[in-house]
């Protein structure tokens, strides 16, 4: 495990794996790094695989106050600790903060697997007061399932495998926290990005997710749009498609 320091002060911890070309993966908002393990496998020796623990999440660190930007910071303080070119791949709100760190830092290739930015006149009928109610209540559970129904588009997470053994429900204060950021984020008109971007979406993702997706590709000139056949957690569900693609993509 290795560890950086981020502008705040805050410890980011990674894992460092192979010998291939660096490519940084960087989980979603009910994760932590071990949601890449499918996909890593999947993809084989041809990676350098830098896998870190974003921020209030696995072996890293926190700190009290929270904004995208501080995501940002600790994004380029990891690019800024590997030698040579380096590639991205972000999912969901990992995504965003790709997204974000693209437009100020060079990143060799960019792959965004459906972040979840407001586009468009998307109703969430006000999903974060309602998050927050369930955590201010000490309702992680109920939270979680909230999240998992409305905005990664799992009508009825129960039957998920992993649940509930598989969820870690203290993250729901996290996940809070990244849901408010995106409420008050806004996308760019035409985001200043030099890197090639494939962006992704899965042919059984909820409709929001999928139409971010597609505005994001009206939106970067230098973006492939590619349908996976999987939903918002394909990265787990169906990691070989994945692989498949990024093949494909010479990535």
């Amino acid at each position: 495990m290795q560890t950086v320091t981020s502008t705040d002060g805050t410890s980011i911890a990674y894992e460092d794996h192979g010998d291939g070309h660096p490519l940084v993966l960087l989980h979603g908002g009910s994760a932590t790094r071990h949601a890449w393990e499918p996909l890593r496998r999947a993809l084989g020796p041809e990676f350098r695989f830098v896998v870190p623990d974003r921020r209030g999440r696995g072996d890293s660190g926190d700190a009290a106050a929270y904004s995208l930007a501080r995501e940002v910071a600790d994004l380029r303080a990891v690019l800024d600790d590997i030698d040579g070119d380096v590639s991205v791949f972000g999912h969901s709100y990992g995504a965003v903060v790709a997204l974000e760190t693209a437009r100020e830092t060079d990143i060799d290739r960019l792959v965004l697997y459906e972040p979840p930015v407001p586009v468009g006149d998307r109703d969430t009928d006000d999903l974060t007061g309602r998050l927050r109610e369930h955590c201010v209540a000490g309702d992680r559970v109920g939270a979680m399932k909230l999240f998992y129904r409305e905005e990664v588009g799992i009508p009825d997470p129960e039957r998920l495998p992993v649940w509930p053994d598989g969820i870690d429900f203290a993250l729901a204060d996290t996940v809070l926290r990244e849901q408010a950021a995106l409420d008050a984020y806004e996308l760019p008109e035409a985001p200043d990005i030099d890197s090639p971007v494939a962006l992704l979406t899965g042919e059984q993702s909820a409709p929001h997710l999928r139409g971010a997706a597609q505005e994001l590709e009206t939106r970067l000139p230098e973006s492939r749009l590619v349908e996976v056949d999987a939903g918002h957690v394909g990265i787990q569900s169906a990691p070989d498609s994945v692989a498949a693609v990024l093949s494909d993509l010479g990535q």
